[in-house]
């Protein structure tokens, strides 16, 4: 490029005559370079240079050899569009990311809120100071088949202070028998209304049960229970007398109810796993003994750390910490003395 300026500026000093036969040479050098090479490369700053001569002069179509006028005026379009993708092209490109947080609080609000919709979480999110769209919330919320309606766990919840959840659970004797316990469970404060032992569970002896553990007009509005046979026509009729909606799980759900197979669990844990039942009368008093410590010393987690009785915070000027032994001294209550 530097050598063909210095050849314009000399083209400005030599004669006129001069001038025109170094052009005749050029163009004769081209001739012979077009039978040689039809088809010569042009770079870049070749094709810049063609289009810079085409805007600034009239006449640049009569030197031109080695390539078609066309395909300079197709250069300078695609430069053109090139230029102008350059000039418009976004500085942030793409849409915006989300962040996985906002992407997890999405989840979390559809997982806790089975009835809301795409519109009720955007407004949530906006009311939280999220600046999104409402269909990056349909995107990744929780996707649900059929009628949106409320699991278990949130109608139990709902509906804790009148209901309450019955089952049986195994123990073996020391003679190799098997006794049943019946445990009827308040789920407000996890309260164990009412246990009972037998060998020979029936649906009269259930019904009786049922009876002894609602007395008057406390019986619950709801009554979980699973699919076990021992639930009879006695039980049913009991059921209905006492006003009380029965709420069956379905087959093969324990979790459905969840709260009373955990109390389930947690006799067996901490109190029958740890002895030897000699008979009805022994599982009895076991159990009575170890029911004074699980509703006024026990603490439970769905409780915040406190009992179903409720038990008072001691504060440290009360005097030392002393040791009360409670079901048999499997376990203990701590407390304070003033002494």
């Amino acid at each position: 490029m530097l050598k063909l300026l210095l050849a314009s500026l000399g083209d400005l000093i030599l004669s006129r005559n001069a001038l025109a036969l170094e052009n005749l040479a050029l163009r004769q050098q081209l001739l012979v370079l077009e039978r040689t090479n039809p088809k010569p490369a042009f770079n870049v700053l070749d094709r810049l240079f063609w289009v810079a001569l085409s805007r600034a002069w009239s006449g640049w179509r009569r030197p031109l050899r080695l390539v078609k006028p066309e395909t300079v005026i197709t250069w300078h379009r695609k430069g053109w569009r090139l230029w102008w993708k350059w000039k418009s092209r976004p500085r942030d490109p793409g849409r915006p990311r989300i962040p996985y947080e906002v992407i997890e609080l999405i989840k979390r609000i559809s997982r806790e809120n089975p009835t809301w919709g795409a519109p009720r979480i955007h407004g949530e999110m906006l009311m939280l100071g999220y600046e999104l769209s409402e269909a990056t919330v349909a995107r990744y919320m929780i996707k649900r088949s059929g009628r949106p309606t409320q699991n278990w766990k949130t109608f139990l919840r709902n509906h804790l202070g009148e209901t309450a959840a019955i089952d049986f659970l195994t123990v073996p004797t020391v003679m190799f028998q098997t006794l049943y316990v019946f445990v009827v469970l308040s789920l407000d404060r996890r309260r164990i209304l009412h246990i009972n032992v037998t060998r020979r569970p029936t649906a009269e002896w259930t019904a009786k049960q049922l009876y002894q553990a609602f007395p008057f007009d406390e019986a619950p509005r709801f009554l979980v229970r699973d699919r076990d046979g021992i639930y009879g026509y006695e039980v049913m009729r009991a059921i209905g007398n006492m006003g009380i909606e029965d709420l069956l799980t379905s087959p093969r759900s324990p979790w459905q109810n969840g709260y009373c197979e955990r109390v389930v669990g947690t006799l067996k844990r901490e109190c029958l796993d740890h002895t030897i039942v000699f008979g009805e009368r022994h599982a009895r008093r076991l159990l009575m003994k170890y029911l004074d410590y699980y509703h006024g010393s026990r603490t439970h987690l769905g409780l915040e750390k406190d009992t179903p009785d409720g038990r008072e915070v001691e504060p440290v000027e009360l005097g030392t910490v002393k040791r009360r032994p409670m079901a048999g001294g499997l376990h203990s209550r701590y407390y304070r003395d003033a002494a």
